[in-house]
C-alpha cells in the first residue's frame, strides 16, 4: 500500500511539473508576441483587452469569432492566457486591439490576473445557461476593481443567447445587474455571430471616448508621435440578443 501510495503522489507531482512548465511557455510566448506587437508602428493606438469570466462561458470562441470570424464547438478550456490581435479604425483613427483570452478556473486566477494591470478594456462574459456564471459577475468586477488601473471599462455580456431553450437568466436580469454596477450590456452569440462585433466596437468607442476626456486634464498620457502605445492609462446602450 505505501508503494502505491508514493507512486501515485509521484505521477501527480509530474502531472503539477508539466502543467507549471506550460503555464510559463505560455506566458513567455505571449510576452514575446507583446514586444513583436508594440514594434509594429503601424498604428495610432493599441488597447488591451481582456475577456473575463467564468469557465465554459465561452470566452475563446466568442475571440474566434471576432478575430477569425469562425466558430467551433470543439474547444477546450484554456490554460493560462493567451491572445489575439486585430486592427480596426476607430473615430479616424487605426487602432491595434491585443485581445486577452483568460482561462476562467480558479487555479489558474493568480496567473490571469498577472495580466489585468495595463489593460484598458475589459468583456466580462457569463453564459445565459448558466447561473452559476451569472452570479460569480460580481466577484469578476471585484477582481478587476482589485488588480486592474481604476479607470478600465468594463461591459457586460451575456453569451450563448441563441440556446433560447436552455436559458436560466433572463435578458431583463442582466440589464438590471449591469445597471447597478454601472456597466454597458449586451447579449451575444458567438455561434450565430449576434452582436459580436457590436461588442468590441463599442468598448473601443468607449474607450477612445474616455481617453479623450482624460487628454484634457493630462497631457502626458499620449504622446503626439504616431504608433502610441496606450496601456496605462458608462451610459447604457442595451444592444440585446434578438434570437
Amino acid at each position: 500500500m505505501r508503494g502505491r501510495k508514493v507512486v501515485v503522489k509521484s505521477s501527480h507531482f509530474q502531472f503539477v511539473l508539466l502543467l507549471f512548465y506550460l503555464l510559463l511557455h505560455t506566458m513567455a510566448a505571449g510576452q514575446d508576441r507583446w514586444q513583436k506587437d508594440a514594434a509594429d508602428q503601424n498604428f495610432d493606438y493599441m488597447f488591451k483587452i481582456l475577456i473575463i469570466g467564468n469557465s465554459s462561458v465561452g470566452k475563446t470562441s466568442f475571440l474566434f469569432r471576432y478575430a477569425e470570424d469562425a466558430f467551433t464547438s470543439a474547444f477546450v478550456s484554456t490554460v493560462g492566457i493567451d491572445f489575439k490581435v486585430k486592427t480596426v479604425f476607430r473615430q479616424d483613427k487605426r487602432v491595434k486591439l491585443q485581445i486577452w483570452d483568460t482561462a476562467g478556473q480558479e487555479r489558474y486566477r493568480t496567473i490571469t490576473t498577472a495580466y489585468y494591470r495595463g489593460a484598458m478594456g475589459f468583456i466580462l462574459m457569463y453564459d445565459v445557461t448558466n447561473e452559476e456564471s451569472f452570479n460569480s459577475v460580481r466577484d469578476w468586477v471585484t477582481q478587476i476593481k482589485t488588480y486592474s488601473w481604476d479607470n478600465a471599462q468594463v461591459v457586460l455580456v451575456g453569451n450563448k443567447c441563441d440556446m433560447e431553450d436552455e436559458r436560466v437568466v433572463s435578458t431583463e436580469r442582466g440589464k438590471q445587474l449591469s445597471d447597478t454596477l454601472g456597466l454597458e450590456f449586451f447579449e451575444t452569440s458567438a455561434k450565430e455571430n449576434l452582436n459580436v462585433k457590436i461588442v468590441f466596437e463599442r468598448l473601443v468607442d468607449i474607450i477612445c471616448d474616455k481617453m479623450s476626456e482624460s487628454l484634457d486634464s493630462d497631457s502626458n498620457l499620449v504622446s503626439a508621435s504616431k504608433g502610441t502605445r496606450l496601456n496605462e492609462h458608462t451610459s447604457s446602450t442595451n444592444a440585446n440578443c434578438q434570437c
